[in-house]
């Protein structure tokens, strides 16, 4: 008996140091793991002039001068504690709502702002996504009623093209309307605009930049999609055949590939240029309601080794390997201080690896994260990458 007590005791002391070996070296190899490093820039951008406030911010893009486009909401602001010298009679000094479109330099200052309603467009009744072609024009979407047209302007505000018809019904299947986009992303090779469509519909639609040109679609796995009702997600269910609404973003790689925010099924779909299904990659599976998977930004190497996924539903960014689909770090959570979120929404880099980020409901702003190098993870959850931190 004393004999066996002995033996157990040694097999238990045995696996118990081979479980501690085996944790070192799996928190070795974590840390041997490189990615990139951001620090959140809290002066960034400098404050606005005018009184102006933004409202919730749903849309963020880079031009090629690395000026910063962001669009908002104006309405619905709180009217009773934020745009008192917007109402009649006013009932203070501040604040005003902001034009729709603010541009800012590098360095945070405003630099010009427009949008709005004009003659010989409709401008959406929710707008919703902006983004910068290669030849640095503006496009954006909308998500209201009756938004299922988008436009495309130069980047002083001045108006282009208009796509599609204001007030037409949802169809997925439709080659001359939208139901109200997401966002609108670029393929510079082929001259060609990948539309998250969207908040009614539920596909990828392609046009040509610049003529408009409707040229494919495609739903979830490369299927014809579908406007049938499918429900809530259930993260136990086998997965949807379908997207759901949202389809919140669809962005060409430079390898030929198409990376999709299936937002609601917590999800991101990767397809070939002509709808052909790669891979799927599911995030957070577990988060209900608005979903896990908001918009997706490339890191600005040629190989785009990096993808960054905002998830405004858990107030984070995810840092992933592109390629695998791996989740390398995050950095984020919720709250109002600078590296914190609420709603984290829209996400874009720069040609210096920074990245935007904006943030939609009670959010309501846009922020800064400086690109500091590579260099080894050693936290998963990296919370506000405040200066000097440097949370992996």
């Amino acid at each position: 008996m004393k004999r066996n007590v002995i033996i157990g005791a040694v097999l238990v002391a045995a696996l118990a140091t081979a479980y501690f070996r085996q944790a070192r070296l799996q928190n070795a190899a974590a840390a041997a793991a490189d990615a990139p490093i951001f620090e959140v820039d809290p002066f960034w951008p400098q404050p606005l002039p005018n009184h102006w406030v933004l409202g919730s911010v749903v849309g963020v893009g880079v031009d090629s001068r690395d000026h910063v486009f962001v669009i908002h909401r104006q309405a619905p602001l709180n009217e009773r504690t934020e745009i008192g010298a917007a109402t009649d009679p006013p009932t203070g000094e501040c604040c005003l709502p902001a034009p729709y479109v603010l541009e800012f330099d590098p360095e945070g200052n405003l630099v010009n702002s427009w949008g709005g309603p004009g003659e010989g467009y409709d401008w959406p009744s929710s707008n919703h996504g902006i983004t910068v072609d290669p030849m640095d024009n503006i496009w954006i979407g909308g998500n209201g009623a009756g938004d299922s047209q988008i436009l495309k302007f130069s980047r002083d505000g001045e108006f282009l093209m208009q796509i599609g018809e204001a007030g037409q019904p949802t169809n997925s299947n439709s080659r001359e309307h939208f139901g109200r986009v997401a966002k609108i992303s670029f393929d510079a090779s082929a001259n060609e605009a990948y539309l998250a469509d969207g908040y009614a519909n539920k596909r990828v639609a392609v046009l040509d930049i610049a003529t408009g040109e409707f040229k494919r679609y495609w739903g979830a796995y490369g299927n014809e999609p579908s406007d049938e009702n499918m429900g809530r997600y259930d993260p136990e269910a086998p997965p949807a055949q379908q997207f759901r609404n949202p389809v919140h973003c669809a962005d060409p790689s430079n390898d030929g590939l198409v990376y999709v925010c299936d937002r609601a099924n917590d999800r991101i779909q990767v397809f070939r240029t002509d709808g052909t299904f790669v891979t799927e990659k599911v995030v957070a599976p577990l988060t209900l309601g608005d979903g896990s998977v908001w918009d997706i930004a490339f890191s600005r190497d040629p190989e785009q080794e990096y993808m960054y996924v905002a998830d405004g539903k858990n107030m984070k960014v995810y840092v992933m390997d592109r390629e695998s689909l791996e989740i390398l770090t995050t950095f984020g959570d919720g709250g109002r201080q600078p590296g914190l979120f609420f709603a984290v929404h829209s996400i874009a880099t720069d040609s210096q690896g920074n990245i935007y980020t904006t943030e939609t409901y009670e959010g309501k702003r846009v922020q800064k994260f400086v690109h500091m190098g590579v260099g080894p993870v050693v936290a998963m959850d990296q919370g506000a990458p405040w200066p000097g931190r440097q949370g992996n």
